[in-house]
């Protein structure tokens, strides 16, 4: 018996669309995104809990949201956007937070992901994240998008609503930020 192959985009929006299949639809979005998305939500959130309750309010919000999908972008795009806005969501809600001074609360990170057992980079990946955490919000999604997915501008700036000039200014911006923080930490 030959497995069944992967719907096509098209065919998996006509079947989101059918209450009948709405729910085994979705099911295969999730098989089919949850590791990107994981991924992407991870490198902004930082933590592994933390990115599978982002990861966990993305999937319900879509779920919540399929009426609205207008099929105008693609579904990667559609994920992509409602997981970065959950991630930059939650950040906000962590800053509401009472913590340490900047600089404690950098070393933090480092040493937060180096004892996470899901990290598996070396000194060298935790100190970077180190350096991107400092970063805005904007630029670091900017930097990780086009760092680690080694996405297009003119994609990121469907995704982000943002014009390509803005997006490639936060980029170099983000780039200068890193190696100015790994030039004062060495």
């Amino acid at each position: 018996m030959k497995p069944n192959p992967t719907p096509s985009e098209k065919d998996l929006l006509t079947m989101l669309r059918d209450p009948d299949t709405q729910r085994q639809a979705f099911g295969i979005v999730v098989k089919q995104y949850s590791e990107q998305l994981y991924w992407q939500i991870r490198r902004i959130v930082l933590n592994h809990d933390d990115a599978d309750d982002v990861m966990q309010n993305t999937f319900l919000k879509a779920w919540n949201s399929l009426d609205t999908f207008r099929s105008d972008s693609k579904l990667s795009t559609w994920l992509y956007r409602i997981a970065i806005n959950e991630s930059l969501d939650f950040l906000r809600r962590q800053k509401s937070r009472p913590t340490l001074s900047a600089d404690d609360d950098l070393r933090g990170v480092a040493n937060t992901l180096m004892a996470d057992r899901y990290f598996d980079g070396n000194e060298a990946e935790a100190r970077l994240q180190a350096a991107i955490a400092q970063l805005p919000d904007v630029q670091r999604t900017v930097f990780n998008l086009r760092y680690y997915d080694d996405m297009k501008y003119s994609d990121i700036s469907q995704l982000l609503g943002t014009s390509e000039g803005a997006l490639k200014a936060s980029y170099h911006i983000a780039v200068k930020k890193i190696s100015e923080y790994f030039k004062q930490h060495s």
